[in-house]
């Protein structure tokens, strides 16, 4: 029997958000998962922020998380957090949907380090069964590696929180195991022991691990609901976190403070529960976004296992939708959602009619064991040797997200990106391309900002890469970006030469990109799949 928390009271472990707020001590490490709004315990965040506005406390505070969680605003998610005072230390995937967090690292305020998604999911299942720490290879040759930055993001930022280790012969980051003093979680229903089930929400994300975490650590869970249920009403297959992790639940008092994505209150077609025709996703207009993806997805393989990175990449979803190709691959999300078609912001992470909704950390171990064929990836920045940039550029931080994780693991990596940005604008007349105003930003640098993928250590894996823009392909051969097609209408010195800070290896003759991607109806991707497939 399920009810709304105003008609039930006196239960032992339901509490208010306000009550819960003052047992975070100063200096506590306070953990969150999810994504965009997914998994996010508002209640909590209000009443945290709220009781530090009023006494000053908690103070000092480790915020601690993984995936972007946040919508951008500063009125929704983890900036509730973002005050002087109140956090000393992010650790973090992603921190750009977070702006008043991501403008306290950014101005040296509060100590900022950004650690592969993946990273810190697998982390919490090291914490929990008491394990000193993560060794992986996930962030070898890029800003992770103690080399190179060490995860740091500012010059506050002091202690060392990965190490680089030698194991069998072999070169391995050893991430340590911190003790975990509050985790904020989230579920649909909890009944009267706390037991949690997900089947509103779009992610399972990493929920019961970081409770396991937590509860091992010997800290506090708590978890909000929408609704409360009589004790042991619960179908056991359906919680997803059990009550003997949880040692409060707070309900929901609003819609708005439990949306299921950052863009939406609740998709059913996220959650499993219907499949929607996939007419209903809508087609790109012509732009450059959807030519990039247009070539994107000529890369595409039958029968692979497909993810794609937010932003421009999951355009390349909605191509093979549209061009009606999606039959034999298989696409995912880090999220955990397997099949479907996966959805960009602002409601990254999810997918309509998903064949399977995994738990985050379990997502991760399948990608780091190379279960990926092919990624699309964003592109920030690139340069000679072929490093990838997404995550702090052009004094902007957003956080690598699982972009370390996957570009490093995948069999092939297609990285998707406009050619220069901030500002650019292109036309197509006639299948030619035109630039009518070039972006203010060069994207392809001598050295990017910040290693988010190595191409050195691309090359030593013999890791396939792809750089897809509107007007030019490149691949990355003999340790050099090598240019391979430019688009109809552009010209090779004005338009691709003369916008890079580097001169790439370029061959005698140049290929054209296809006519047909340049073209108002393509029709051409199945066609391109199958012939793949015939061979």
């Amino acid at each position: 029997m399920l009810w709304h928390w105003k008609e039930l009271f006196g239960v032992s472990k339901v509490k208010t958000a306000d009550e819960l707020a003052f047992l975070v001590a100063d200096g506590a490490t306070v953990a969150v998962c999810g994504m965009g709004l997914a998994g996010w315990n508002e209640e909590m965040a209000l009443a945290i922020e709220k009781r530090f506005l009023e006494t000053g406390h908690p103070r000092n505070i480790t915020f601690f998380q993984n995936g972007g969680m946040g919508d951008w605003t500063i009125n929704r998610g983890p900036t509730h957090f973002g005050h002087v005072g109140l956090v000393k230390r992010w650790i973090g995937a992603h921190i750009g949907s977070n702006p008043t967090m991501s403008k306290l690292v950014a101005e040296n305020k509060i100590e900022g380090y950004n650690l592969p998604q993946g990273v810190i999911c697998q982390l919490w299942r090291e914490i929990a069964a008491k394990r000193p720490g993560l060794i992986t290879k996930v962030g070898l040759g890029t800003f992770v590696d103690p080399r190179v930055e060490g995860a740091k993001l500012n010059s506050l930022t002091q202690e060392d929180i990965v190490k680089l280790i030698e194991f069998e012969g072999e070169e391995y980051l050893f991430f340590k195991s911190l003790p975990i003093d509050m985790a904020l979680i989230r579920g649909t229903v909890a009944d009267e022991k706390g037991n949690l089930t997900a089947t509103k929400e779009g992610q399972l994300n990493g929920a019961l691990h970081l409770a396991q975490a937590t509860r091992n650590s010997g800290g506090i869970v708590i978890a909000q609901a929408e609704y409360l249920a009589q004790a042991g009403s619960l179908h056991p297959k359906e919680v997803r976190v059990p009550g003997i992790l949880v040692d409060y639940v707070v309900i929901a008092a609003k819609a708005e403070h439990h949306w299921q994505t950052e863009g939406l209150y609740y998709n059913p077609a996220f959650s499993g529960s219907i499949k929607v025709p996939l007419s209903e996703v809508p087609p790109l207009s012509l732009n450059e976004r959807k030519i990039i993806a247009r070539r994107a997805a000529m890369e595409l393989e039958p029968h692979s296992v497909i993810n794609f990175g937010v932003g421009m990449p999951t355009d390349v979803a909605n191509i093979a939708t549209e061009e009606n190709a999606n039959e034999g691959l298989s696409l995912t999300t880090e999220a955990g959602a397997i099949g479907g078609v996966p959805d960009g912001i602002p409601n990254f992470g999810h997918a309509y009619n998903a064949e399977a909704i995994i738990e985050e950390p379990s997502q991760f171990d399948f990608y780091d064991g190379g279960g990926i064929d092919i990624a699309f990836l964003g592109l920030a920045q690139a340069d000679r040797q072929g490093n990838v940039n997404v995550a702090k550029f052009n004094r902007k931080l957003t956080g690598c997200g699982g972009f370390v994780d996957i570009s490093q693991n995948s069999k092939k990596v297609v990285f998707c990106g406009s050619f220069t940005s901030g500002g650019l604008q292109v036309r197509v007349k006639n299948g030619q391309l035109l630039v009518e105003q070039e972006g203010k930003f060069r994207k392809f640098l001598q050295r990017v900002e910040h290693i988010c993928f190595s191409g050195e250590y691309a090359q030593k894996r013999a890791q396939q890469a792809l750089y897809v823009t509107e007007r030019a392909v490149f691949t990355l051969e003999q340790g050099e970006l090598t240019l391979i097609e430019i688009a109809p209408g552009i010209d090779l010195e004005n338009d691709i030469l003369a916008q890079m800070e580097f001169r790439p290896r370029v061959p005698p003759r140049l290929k054209l990109m296809p006519a047909g991607i340049f073209q108002p109806v393509w029709g051409r991707l199945n066609e391109l799949i199958k012939a793949k497939q015939a061979k």
